[in-house]
């Protein structure tokens, strides 16, 4: 019916349309976020390799890692949340960390990050932070 040339043909491009459909289906992996600072209005963010560390204007934080986003750039990470008080603070008195989650995306240099308490589910902020910026936090102490 169809000459051999003319099969070879066929055969290549169903193989390559194959292929081509075949890449597009398959989900990529998560990426790690690139090690740095990332900085914006009452936040300073630190990544580095394996976790990240949170500095906010009353408050500080940790974010256990690996710090990955998937393939549309969002993220949900676990971390600690601690309330930070101007003056003095008692050696004996209790600590204030708290679980918290921290969740958002990144879009090229910008990263949209929202702080949520795990116990009540409070939002406490949403920032919005730049790759290389340096923050502008002005602690209360």
């Amino acid at each position: 019916m169809f000459s051999p040339n003319a099969r070879t043909f066929l055969l290549s491009l169903s193989l390559l349309l194959l292929l081509a459909v075949s890449s597009i289906a398959t989900p990529r992996k998560a990426q790690r976020l690139t090690p740095g600072t990332w900085g914006g209005l009452h936040i300073r963010l630190d990544v580095d390799a394996r976790s990240a560390v949170v500095d906010y204007d009353c408050a500080t934080g940790t974010i256990a890692g690996p710090l990955t986003i998937d393939s549309r750039g969002r993220f949900n990470w676990r971390g600690t949340f601690h309330r930070e008080r101007p003056g003095p603070v008692r050696a004996d008195s209790p600590g204030t960390d708290r679980a918290a989650t921290y969740s958002g995306s990144v879009k090229g240099d910008r990263m949209t990050l929202t702080v949520r308490l795990a116990d009540t589910n409070e939002i406490l902020e949403t920032f919005t932070l730049k790759r290389g910026a340096p923050g502008r936090v002005f602690k209360c102490k």
